[in-house]
């Protein structure tokens, strides 16, 4: 159960509330590779939760020093 939940995918606005910027700011991270991307058969990113998690926790502790 938790795995699946590690492994769902947010949208950009999902992922951008998270670190409390835009999406448009999510989605320049994808594509300057600072974050992994999935595309949906139409086209649209994708993040895996579990990615961003470690992502977001690595910026909290990069913060703190």
């Amino acid at each position: 159960m938790a795995t699946q939940l590690a492994d769902a995918l947010l949208t950009p606005a999902e992922v951008a509330s998270l670190f409390r910027v835009n999406p448009k700011t999510v989605t320049r991270w994808a594509r300057a590779g600072k974050i992994s991307a999935i595309r949906t058969l139409g086209g649209h990113r994708r993040f895996r939760a579990s990615e961003i998690k470690r992502a977001l926790d690595q910026m909290e502790r990069e913060a703190s020093y």
